[in-house]
């Protein structure tokens, strides 16, 4: 793949309720913080990407509304709606494309004007799932089931995913939750949807993020500079059916195919040994034991077992979400890039407290986008080429 680097990022602090700033607002403070990141100026980007969600924004054609904070005056303005990892993904290519040098990405969301359940019970079928109530919680409930009987794992597994992470986050400064807890704890709170309880399940942010994508020429440009380019080694998505009696719930194929063909690029040949670092979109616990499978850093229905291995940890061989990941923060729309930034920050040594003692050289971040991780979106991020 041609060279190219992210050589800026920025993001809000995440918070329940940001009731000091509107959604504009915070996409001005991300973009100007990911320009001054970079050391370029709003007139060295020539392509804008924003990342957003009518239903989330409550309001038609959302990405209008951010268009002047995020400086697209006269500019090419694309729109992406979903997670942010697929709008970098849209980023990247108008760049291969050689149309563009410089590509500024932004996401957004404020969950806290939402209605989560109204929201997630939207993007099922009309007519004969969506009746059924069917949302975000109870599909992930149903996968997180469907998951325990296809491979023996138990509900004190996701437990100790949720006390990684949480404990994670005690470090990063941008997370909403974070605190010491116990896999006594987490089973001890509140069900919400069995098999998942308060603990199991991602809490709802405000928040915004952003990142500028450059090409090769212009990244070369900058040595010298204050930008500290992170390079792309590959990057792929993959998308799964959208109706879930057609899946296989306890598998993720699409994660499968994204990640081979990502590390096809990035010439991985062993992930769980080549990759420094992971990213990834842990919605609920469950999920991160199923994407461990899925990007292949252990064999299948062995999640619980690579995690209780202890390669996970914050000071494993593969440290997994040193940031806290989603669990401790959950924009949605803008959850996934922010999986990229932090791990652009690791390789550049930028994460603060909770940058990693060992070197960082290559890094997988992951977004997911859909019931039940439909859709998935895998990078690989290195400091070389």
């Amino acid at each position: 793949m041609e060279k190219t680097a992210i050589i800026g990022v920025a993001q809000t602090k995440q918070l329940r309720r940001n009731v000091k700033q509107n959604f504009a607002e915070m996409v001005y403070e991300v973009t100007t913080a990911a320009l001054a990141d970079a050391g370029i100026e709003i007139k060295d980007i020539d392509n804008i990407v924003t990342v957003s969600n009518d239903f989330w924004d409550g309001r038609t054609i959302s990405s209008m509304a951010i268009q002047d904070a995020c400086g697209a005056y006269e500019k090419n303005v694309s729109t992406v709606e979903g997670d942010g990892t697929f709008g970098a993904h849209y980023a990247l290519t108008r760049i291969l494309s050689g149309s563009y040098k410089n590509t500024l990405v932004v996401a957004h969301s404020k969950g806290s004007e939402s209605d989560t359940n109204l929201i997630t019970n939207g993007m099922f079928e009309p007519i004969f799932t969506r009746p059924l109530g069917l949302d975000n919680l109870t599909s992930a409930a149903m996968q997180a089931r469907a998951y325990m009987h296809a491979f023996g794992a138990k509900e004190e597994d996701f437990a100790e995913v949720s006390v990684k992470n949480h404990g994670n986050a005690l470090k990063n400064p941008y997370a909403q939750v974070a605190k010491k807890v116990s896999v006594a704890d987490v089973m001890a709170s509140r069900r919400l949807a069995d098999p998942l309880k308060l603990f199991d399940v991602s809490p709802i942010s405000d928040g915004a993020a952003a990142m500028i994508i450059s090409g090769d020429e212009f990244t070369r440009s900058l040595r010298g500079g204050k930008a500290k380019p992170v390079y792309i080694k590959g990057a792929a998505f993959y998308s799964d059916a959208y109706d879930l009696g057609l899946r296989d719930l306890a598998r993720s194929p699409a994660l499968k195919l994204a990640a081979e063909k990502t590390y096809s690029m990035a010439g991985i040949k062993n992930p769980a040994k080549d990759v420094d670092l992971a990213e990834i979109y842990d919605a609920f616990s469950y999920m991160e034991l199923m994407w461990y499978e899925g990007l292949g850093f252990c064999g299948e229905g062995k999640g619980a077992e690579f995690m209780k291995s202890g390669a996970t940890q914050i000071n494993g061989a593969l440290p997994v979400n040193a940031s806290g990941g989603v669990l401790s923060a959950h924009t949605v729309i803008a959850a996934g890039l922010i999986r990229m930034i932090e791990a652009t920050l690791q390789i550049r040594g930028d994460a603060g407290a909770h940058q990693l003692d060992k070197k960082i050289n290559t890094a997988i971040a992951h977004g997911i986008n859909g019931p039940c991780g439909q859709a998935h979106c895998v990078w690989a991020l290195g400091s070389s080429i």
